[in-house]
């Protein structure tokens, strides 16, 4: 059993960090890290990095692979085994169901969670997809993308395209590339500073659950680290990002389903719109639903929203 520690001496000592090693994992988790030691000064933080199932197959889809545990498996493994106190996860990697001893302690401030555009070279004077040729290809690894993206833009061909943002701009911009643009999630171009090569943010692809927010995941007996993680919450991007994963959930969604999904608030209600199109991009079933999500129960009430949006979508066939 986990040693409770007394809330004036949660501060003190030492916290296990563990993250992806790549260039975007470890930027995000400084992140983490950074807001943790702001909060705790005398806090001793050591990061422990690895690599997942997910950053050592490069030549498979992501869809042919597996689930979403790709990305998560071995930080969850040192995490149960005891080797680090907390992993730092991009939201959108993470199963909605977790190991046994494991719960999702902290949902930071939300970034954009909408998907850009990255042209190549060859394209710079091209601000939009519909200004590309007829047959162009765009690189995505996501299914979700490419069912919405086919029936916004006919005129393209899409092709998988895997490896960290850093390795997928390498393959956009290499002289003999097959690509003309490529579509990444805005929040990561952001937090590496590449901002200058978006060309466009899609706003009429909705993200994937969780985009754009880090999820930190605790051993649900490790009283202290769950205290020190709180800090880290935001409470609007928390209950969007539960009702998204709650909807996910119950239509049992993973990297092969293109379930997109865009949260908004007006006032304390909030709405949620999604949908779910076959890879093809032909079936597609769309529906919204919104509810009062704040109070004592706000977190119970934005998963019945997402669980009400899931129902919904099913009596429509998704």
């Amino acid at each position: 059993m986990q040693k409770t520690t007394p809330n004036n001496d949660i501060g003190a000592g030492e916290l296990r960090v563990g993250s992806r090693d790549s260039k975007l994992a470890l930027i995000q988790t400084q992140l983490v890290i950074d807001h943790l030691q702001q909060a705790y000064p005398k806090l001793k933080i050591k990061l422990e990095t690895m690599k997942t199932i997910g950053d050592k197959i490069q030549d498979v889809a992501m869809s042919k692979i597996g689930d979403k545990g790709l990305f998560t498996k071995e930080l969850e493994i040192a995490l149960a085994t005891n080797a680090v106190d907390l992993v730092v996860h991009s939201l959108k990697d993470m199963p909605t169901q977790l190991p046994e001893n494991m719960m999702l302690a902290a949902i930071t401030v939300r970034e954009d969670p909408r998907d850009a555009v990255v042209m190549a070279p060859r394209h710079a004077d091209k601000q939009d997809l519909s200004e590309l040729p007829p047959n162009s290809t765009v690189g995505t690894g996501s299914v979700r993308r490419v069912a919405q993206l086919r029936r916004q833009y006919p005129h393209l061909q899409f092709q998988d395209i895997r490896g960290n943002l850093t390795t997928r701009l390498g393959k956009l911009d290499a002289e003999d590339s097959t690509y003309d643009a490529i579509v990444l999630a805005y929040a990561g171009l952001h937090r590496q500073g590449l901002e200058e090569r978006i060309v466009q943010k899609l706003d009429a692809v909705l993200p994937a659950v969780g985009q754009g927010a880090l999820g930190v995941e605790v051993r649900c007996n490790d009283q202290r680290t769950r205290m020190l993680v709180a800090c880290l919450n935001n409470a609007s991007s928390r209950l969007e990002c539960l009702a998204e994963r709650q909807l996910m959930r119950v239509l049992e969604g993973g990297c092969s389903v293109p379930i997109g999904v865009k949260s908004r608030w007006e006032g304390s209600q909030l709405y949620l719109r999604a949908i779910v199109a076959a890879p093809g991009g032909g079936k597609l079933v769309e529906a919204e639903a919104n509810d009062y999500v704040d109070g004592l129960e706000a977190e119970s009430r934005a998963v019945a929203l997402g669980a009400r949006l899931a129902v919904l979508m099913r009596e429509r066939g998704a």
